[in-house]
C-alpha cells in the first residue's frame, strides 16, 4: 500500500482521481435508472430494454469520435459541450412523457454525448507522475472505478423505489453535472494539450497492442455482463441476495487491483489474470447458494480490475500521445459492445437454460478472454523494467499554464 499512499502524495493525483469518478458516477446509475423509469412509465420491459440499447449504441459510436475531437479542439471545449447535451437529453428522458420512438432517439443523442471523461484521464495520467507511478496509478483508478458499480445501483435503486424513477435519473444529472463540472475545472485539463493527431480515424487498431487490448476488454466486460444477469436470474429482482453477491463481485476487483498493482506488467500479465476470473466464474456454474456463489465470484473478480490494468498501460506504452485518447476511446467501445453482448447471450440462455446458462456464457468470454491474449503474446508489450508513458510526438507539445 506504500505504493498507493506516495501516488497520493503526488499533487493533484488524488483531487483528479475523486473528480474523474464523480464526474462518471452516473454512468453506474443511469442505466438501471433508465430500466425502471421506462419500464413504469411504459409497462414494458422490452421497450425499456430498446431504450438502454440505443443508449448503448450511442456511447459506443461516441467515444472514438468524441475522444479524438479533444486533439483538435481541446478538452474542455468537448467535455463542456458534451456535458451539456448529455445533461439536457437525460433531464428531458426524466421529466417529459413521450413515445417509445421518442424516448430511443433521447437516449440515443445521450449516449453520443457521454462525456469522454475516461479517455481524457487516462490521457492526461502521463503528465502527471514518473513513470514508475503510471501503473500503479493505472491500477488504482481501475480499482477505485469499482465504487462506481458497487454503489451506483444501490443509490438507483432507493432513489427510484423510495422517491420515483424521475428522481432516480436527476439525481444522476445533478451528480454528472456536478462531477463533470469538477473535472473539467481541475488545472491539469487546461494544462495538457492533445496534439493533433494526423492519422485517419481508426488508424490507431493497427497498432496490435491496441487492438488486443480492445478484444480482450471486450470480451471481459461481456463475461461480467453475463454473471450480473446470471446472478439477477438466480435471485431475482426484489431480494437482497443479488445485490450483495454483486457487491461482493466488485469488492474481489477492488481488491485484486489494490493487491496486484504493483506487479510488474510482463508479457504473460493479461493471461495470467484472465486465468483467474475464467477459474472463478467457470466454477460459479455449480453454485446457486448466495454464499459459495459470492465465494467463487469473488475469486473471478481479482483479476479484473488487474486485467483492466494491463489493458490501458499496454495501451499507453503503445501509441503517440497524440493517439492515446482515440486508442482508449476504442478500448471504451470494445467494452460497451461486450455489456451489450454479453447480457443479449445470457439472456438467450436464461430463456432456454435457467440461470445456470448465464454463467456458462459468461465462462466462455472469459475463456476465449484468457487464450486470446495467451496466442496473442507476441503483440503484448513487455513492461517490466520499462516506462508505459506514451510515445512523444515529433512535434512540440503545447502546454497552457493553469
Amino acid at each position: 500500500m506504500s505504493a498507493y499512499s506516495s501516488l497520493l502524495k503526488t499533487s493533484g493525483v488524488a483531487r483528479i482521481i475523486a473528480a474523474q469518478l464523480v464526474a462518471r458516477f452516473p454512468f453506474g446509475m443511469l442505466s438501471l435508472a433508465f430500466l425502471l423509469h421506462v419500464e413504469q412509465v411504459t409497462g414494458s420491459y422490452g421497450a425499456a430494454g430498446l431504450v438502454l440499447a440505443a443508449a448503448s449504441v450511442g456511447q459506443a459510436a461516441a467515444g472514438p469520435l468524441t475522444s479524438r475531437w479533444m486533439g483538435v479542439w481541446g478538452m474542455r471545449r468537448v467535455l463542456v459541450l458534451t456535458l451539456v447535451v448529455c445533461a439536457v437529453t437525460v433531464t428531458a428522458v426524466a421529466l417529459v412523457e413521450m413515445s417509445v420512438p421518442f424516448y430511443m432517439a433521447f437516449a440515443l443523442v445521450a449516449g453520443l454525448a457521454t462525456p469522454p471523461i475516461q479517455p481524457a484521464v487516462r490521457t492526461i495520467y502521463p503528465k502527471m507522475v514518473n513513470s514508475k507511478q503510471l501503473t500503479p496509478l493505472f491500477s488504482l483508478d481501475a480499482s477505485a472505478q469499482e465504487i462506481i458499480w458497487v454503489l451506483g445501483p444501490v443509490i438507483t435503486t432507493f432513489i427510484s423505489t423510495q422517491v420515483g424513477t424521475d428522481w432516480g435519473i436527476l439525481v444522476a444529472v445533478v451528480i454528472m453535472v456536478f462531477g463533470g463540472a469538477w473535472f473539467i475545472a481541475s488545472p491539469e485539463v487546461g494544462r495538457v494539450r492533445i496534439p493533433r493527431s494526423k492519422r485517419k480515424l481508426g488508424q490507431v487498431l493497427k497498432r496490435p497492442p491496441v487492438l488486443l487490448a480492445t478484444v480482450v476488454g471486450f470480451l471481459l466486460i461481456g463475461a461480467c455482463a453475463a454473471v450480473e444477469a446470471g446472478v439477477v436470474a438466480t435471485f431475482g429482482h426484489d431480494g437482497l441476495e443479488a445485490g450483495l453477491v454483486l457487491g461482493i463481485f466488485s469488492l474481489g476487483s477492488l481488491a485484486g487491483g489494490l493487491t496486484l498493482g504493483h506487479i510488474p506488467i510482463g508479457p504473460w500479465a493479461l493471461a495470467r489474470r484472465m486465468s483467474i476470473v475464467f477459474v472463478g466464474m467457470a466454477v460459479s456454474i455449480f453454485f446457486s447458494n448466495a454464499v459459495l456463489l459470492s465465494i467463487t465470484l469473488f475469486v473471478a473478480g481479482i483479476g479484473i480490475a488487474p486485467a483492466l490494468t494491463v489493458l490501458f498501460a499496454m495501451v499507453s506504452a503503445s501509441v503517440k500521445f497524440s493517439d492515446t485518447a482515440e486508442a482508449y476511446g476504442w478500448v471504451g467501445t470494445g467494452q460497451l459492445i461486450g455489456a451489450a453482448l454479453g447480457s443479449a447471450v445470457a439472456g438467450l440462455l436464461i430463456d432456454s437454460r435457467g440461470a445456470e446458462g448465464a454463467f456458462w456464457a459468461a465462462a466462455l468470454f472469459a475463456l476465449v478472454g484468457f487464450l486470446v491474449p495467451l496466442l496473442g503474446k507476441r503483440w503484448h508489450p513487455d513492461l517490466r523494467g520499462r516506462d508505459a508513458s506514451p510515445i512523444p510526438d515529433t512535434e512540440p507539445i503545447q502546454v497552457h499554464p493553469s
